[in-house]
């Protein structure tokens, strides 16, 4: 009962359609409590007429009468049963438009932080097995267990005006089922969080194998994929066993409680009827709303099966809910978590900043992802409008990590980073993210169109500036050559467009943005020659009037940089122009005479660095 009461709370706004149920679940029971008294009179009127206290004729006009009424009885009893299962099929679809809503509010209003412990898989397995087994449960309880139940109730005042012992017999049922379901209920969720686990593991595995389908064939690790799928399921049959065993013994046990209940129900209307305290009618009577006494208590084994699952997945689900939301999150996205209705959101069309000095500033910055193991420390580094700053230094030095810092997607635990001249524990994430472009190695576009994904930071951009960009960025002429130009479907993550072409939308979707900074997270690194050129000229554009931030894996893409920052073990070891950092001795040093070398040696010390150094610096330069 607590979980139906969180969850209508939850959902409030849904009281119109809780009231109908109520209101139609109440008809519904009158009308099912009418069959019997018209039983109950066709019964005596007919004894009456075999035993000559009344004529045939009299008694077949009464029972004619009592037909249509039984008739129009069920009749209405169908229809409004339907009306009532139609208000708890749109409670139960809305209802879940809401969880479902919530859910998805709630993750994009968390921190970066909790996706980095999660399988997306997994998060996408709990929305369908969380908010399915709420609805379902709600939807079988308002559509036949919650009229069941009221007439329970008026069936245990009917039998209490007839014969109090046989109300108290009939009462009893509810409370022993449910001290046997209570036995049997912890054990089984037990059972079933293990399954659950098991289930999520192996979805959340399956997406990952479906989104990344290629580098699985290309490993032919497509029967190993499949074995510790099946493997998985298959350890769900193993937790079945025994779960199902408990269950079904438990309900043999319940079962058993109700019929003994039921016998002694029985033997007592029975017993009364012989000794002249029920007429026959009554007996009839009794019999069928004892019978329909037995349909909820019946049920309730399906109804708590239900329950059972539902308050097993719900579980993750308000797990989930009740995670601390970002700070500085958008306000309306954090209350669309909290709301009971479907939040109406607003378009949000945040503007960058104005230009202000620095442009970027990180002040003795240090941060860690585990506490006691920081990433970078006392990093100061500062950029002044349309500066160029190259970030150098090995793979896992903390670069991506200051990239992250700049986006908002984590906080500093110690130090100050300013964006446009303005301290960033003073912005909203709207306000700093608006501010900062970016291009990241993978271009991470959406399915949809080309169009749609250049606009993705200005869904309202005319046709005409998509156009403007696209050609900026060397993108127009082979999205003008696809049958169906800017309309053209890319695909899930663009996987029909090429490295080259996926990179050069990218570099469209940031210019239409118009951010005053930009972060180029080496957006080059995986392209041939050729589209590395041609990516690289809409970059040239792209950097113009704006301060870059850039984590490159080629040299050619930092020889025109303003200043290189060279990062090492999370800590700035050199800053400074190309040419000086050149005749420093420093990093940077390294990196060009590694890139002229042909030394395995040094070919594998410059991959470490992250750098492909496949050709000399002078070509590259």
């Amino acid at each position: 009962m607590r979980l139906l009461g969180r969850i209508l709370k939850t959902t409030s706004a849904l009281w119109p359609y809780y009231l109908g149920i109520i209101l139609v679940s109440i008809v519904v029971a009158g009308l099912s409590l009418i069959s019997p008294f018209i039983l109950r009179e066709a019964t005596n009127s007919i004894v009456s007429a075999t035993t000559g206290e009344s004529s045939i004729d009299t008694v077949t006009r009464t029972i004619i009468f009592l037909a249509l009424g039984l008739f129009a009885a069920s009749l209405l009893n169908t229809l409004m049963s339907n009306i009532g299962g139609y208000f708890g099929d749109v409670m139960a679809s809305r209802m879940r438009q809401i969880l479902a809503t919530r859910y998805y509010a709630k993750l994009l209003a968390l921190p970066q932080k909790y996706f980095d412990n999660q399988v997306t898989g997994t998060i996408i397995a709990r929305l369908d097995r969380s908010i399915n087994g709420i609805t379902q449960f709600m939807q079988s309880f308002s559509n036949n267990f919650f009229p069941m139940l009221i007439t329970m109730v008026a069936v245990l005042i009917i039998s209490a005006f007839y014969y109090w012992p046989l109300a108290i017999l009939l009462a009893a049922l509810f409370p022993i089922y449910m001290w046997l379901t209570a036995l049997t209920s912890k054990r089984w969720q037990v059972f079933e969080a293990d399954k659950n686990k098991e289930i999520d593991i192996a979805n959340g595995r399956f997406a990952e194998v479906v989104g990344q389908v290629k580098v699985v064939k290309s490993f032919v690790a497509e029967t190993r994929e499949l074995s510790d799928f099946g493997g998985r399921y298959g350890r769900t049959v193993a937790i079945t066993r025994p779960q199902s065993n408990w269950w079904h013994r438990m309900d043999t046990l319940r079962g058993a409680a109700l019929n003994i209940i039921f016998l002694a129900i029985h033997l007592l209307i029975f017993y009364r009827t012989l000794h002249g305290y029920f007429t026959i009618g009554d007996m009839v009577m009794l019999i069928q709303l004892v019978t329909m006494a037995q349909q909820p208590v019946y049920m309730m084994s399906y109804i708590v099966d239900a329950a059972q699952r539902a308050i097993a997945g719900s579980r993750d689900y308000f797990e989930v809910m009740a995670q601390p939301v970002e700070p500085t999150a958008n306000k309306e996205l954090v209350a669309a978590t909290e709301t009971s209705d479907t939040p109406q959101l607003s378009p949000v069309n945040p503007v960058p900043l104005p230009a202000g000095e620095p442009a970027l500033l990180f002040d003795d910055v240090t941060f860690a992802y585990e506490e006691g193991k920081p990433v970078i420390s006392n990093v100061t580094i500062s950029a002044r409008h349309g500066e160029k700053i190259a970030l150098v230094g090995e793979s896992g030095g903390g670069k991506s990590t200051l990239v992250n810092l700049l986006l908002g997607l984590y906080k500093p635990n110690s130090g100050n980073l300013a964006v446009c001249g303005q301290d960033v524990r003073e912005l909203t994430s709207e306000q700093l993210r608006a501010s900062v472009g970016v291009v990241f190695q993978d271009a991470s576009l959406f399915s949809g169109t080309i169009a749609e994904n250049i606009a993705y930071g200005r869904p309202g951009a005319s046709k005409e500036d998509i156009i403007r960009v696209a050609k900026k960025a060397n993108a127009h002429e082979f999205i003008a050559n696809f049958p169906e130009g800017y309309d053209t479907i890319v695909g899930e993550r663009g996987l029909k467009l090429s490295g080259g072409q996926k990179q050069r939308v990218a570099v469209a979707r940031a210019m239409l943005k118009d951010a005053p900074l930009l972060v180029l997270d080496e957006a080059t690194s995986a392209l041939d020659t050729k589209s590395e050129r041609a990516v690289q000229a809409g970059l040239e554009q792209l950097m113009e009037n704006r301060t870059t931030l850039m984590i490159a894996h080629r040299l050619s893409t930092i020889a025109g940089v303003d200043t290189i920052v060279t990062i090492k073990d999370g800590k700035v070891d050199e800053i400074g122009s190309p040419a000086e950092l050149a005749a420093s001795g420093g990093i940077y040093a390294e990196l060009l005479r590694l890139t002229n070398s042909t030394a395995e040696a040094d070919r594998e010390r410059l991959r470490a660095f992250g750098f492909t150094g496949d050709a000399p610096v002078e070509e590259e330069i």
